[in-house]
């Protein structure tokens, strides 16, 4: 028999349990669904027992009141629990312990976060090379910190964060390469308002900064030409005009929305020219474009954890209203808060997204022998072959070369792709569109579908 409840909250990161919570205040059931063992998400991952949670800032231990909430609430958590198929009735496919189950939800609230922007560069591949969020869960989950020299490259805000964690955790950088481009302050600087409203986020980006000049981390600016080297593992790192013998790269160009089950499931979606992403189309709730399913947190456009937490509310708020449990009046009055934090929370995102805004060679690798479909080892002269053969985007790129038919679907190789083929064919990334992905959304053995 399937069981039912009011709410499935697909994802425990800041917007899933702040949406869960809120949820269960207002008297809803509610189910909390999450492929990890123990809330947090990305951002606050293993919050609960982290072994170096002192050293990874206040933004990190600011989830340990709401992890602790979510134990002593009457909220249905299912850890370990994977998401491989839901249908917009409100159905969910899930697979738990080498077995598959299904659940009824009169609403769902997708919260599945966000993932870091593909930085497909040449030797990416090379064992030692890993994203920047990559070494962060270490950290956060073993309190591991990578051995050797260890180079960070990339821009934006989480370089820096992590950059100020293995300081404080007594594995500073050995140098940080930093690819913002020198003319993106111009343009950071006409988006002045919301910078005095994010006052108090950039005060934290600048202390990060000085964290790493106390550490006598050198900062190069303006790097270009990044490359990883290594003949069985990652050597060195070279760029225009220098190299550094290294054991472990981390690179980071920011982070984007985590799409793969909202496009799997046909809502609407917009090009976001701003943060360089898809996004869903959503109200202030979190309301998508399908009946029962709303969207929360950086899954619907990248804003940080106060941002989500506030969205997640919202989705709560509106789905207790949805479903006759509060008019829309205490609706509304409720939701005046969570308006308001999120609002401030993404003052200063425009100045953000312009400062950090991704080189060209990040969205288009420059080099023809670069990966950038690792499941398939596609590279990006295969793909511009193909776009120049007649591949208007990347689903047609699929049936050509097989990118995007891994273990993935796509979520890696899919920005690049996009931008590769739109390059070529002189058009938007917005007309070359996306993968549309299906459902299995994760790998799914056959024993678990007969043990369901």
């Amino acid at each position: 028999m399937t069981e039912a409840v009011d709410l499935a909250v697909i994802g425990a990161g800041p917007a899933g349990l702040a949406a869960a919570l809120e949820a269960d205040r207002l008297g809803l059931s509610v189910a909390l669904i999450d492929e990890q063992p123990a809330p947090g998400g990305q951002i606050w991952r293993g919050i609960e027992r982290a072994q170096a949670a002192e050293t990874l800032g206040e933004d990190y231990l600011a989830g340990r009141e709401d992890a602790a909430r979510l134990r002593a609430s009457r909220v249905r958590s299912l850890p370990g629990t994977t998401l491989w198929h839901l249908d917009p009735d409100g159905e969910l496919s899930l697979a738990h312990g080498g077995r598959t189950s299904r659940l009824d939800a009169k609403r769902v609230v997708l919260a599945t976060g966000a993932m870091e922007r593909p930085v497909p560069i040449p030797g990416w591949t090379l064992p030692g090379v890993m994203t920047a969020g990559a070494a962060q869960i270490l950290l956060k989950t073993a309190a591991a910190v990578p051995v050797g020299p260890t180079v960070l490259a990339g821009q934006g805000p989480l370089l820096w964060l992590i950059a100020q964690q293995l300081i404080a955790a007594g594995a500073p950088p050995a140098a940080i390469l930093e690819t913002r481009r020198a003319g993106t302050i111009g343009t950071a600087l006409g988006h002045l308002p919301g910078l005095w409203r994010g006052r108090a986020w950039l005060r934290k980006g600048i202390a990060m900064m000085r964290a790493a000049a106390r550490a006598g981390v050198p900062v190069i600016q303006g790097v270009r030409g990044l490359r990883a080297e290594g003949s069985e593992r990652l050597e060195r790192v070279r760029w225009t005009g220098g190299s550094r013998d290294v054991a472990t790269l981390l690179l980071h160009e920011g982070v984007i929305p985590n799409v793969q089950v909202p496009l799997a499931l046909g809502l609407v979606h917009d090009w976001d020219e701003a943060q360089l992403c898809w996004r869903p189309r959503i109200d202030d709730f979190g309301a998508s474009s399908a009946e029962r399913i709303a969207i929360a947190g950086d899954g619907a456009g990248i804003g940080g954890w106060q941002a989500a937490r506030a969205l997640g509310r919202l989705a709560a708020l509106d789905a207790a209203h949805r479903l006759g449990r509060i008019d829309r009046a205490r609706r509304d009055a409720e939701a005046a808060a969570p308006l308001a934090e999120r609002a401030r929370a993404l003052a200063i995102r425009p100045f953000l997204d312009a400062l950090y805004r991704p080189p060209p060679e990040v969205l288009t690798p420059p080099d023809d022998t670069t990966i950038v479909c690792r499941c398939e080892e596609v590279t990006a002269g295969q793909v511009r072959r193909a776009a120049r053969l007649g591949a208007t985007g990347p689903n047609q790129a699929k049936a050509y070369l097989r990118c995007g038919m891994g273990a993935c679907q796509g979520r890696l190789c899919g920005p690049t792709v996009a931008a590769l083929i739109a390059c070529e064919r002189g058009i938007a990334v917005a007309e070359a569109g996306t993968y549309r992905p299906r459902a299995p959304y994760k790998p799914l053995t056959v024993g678990e579908l007969a043990h369901g």
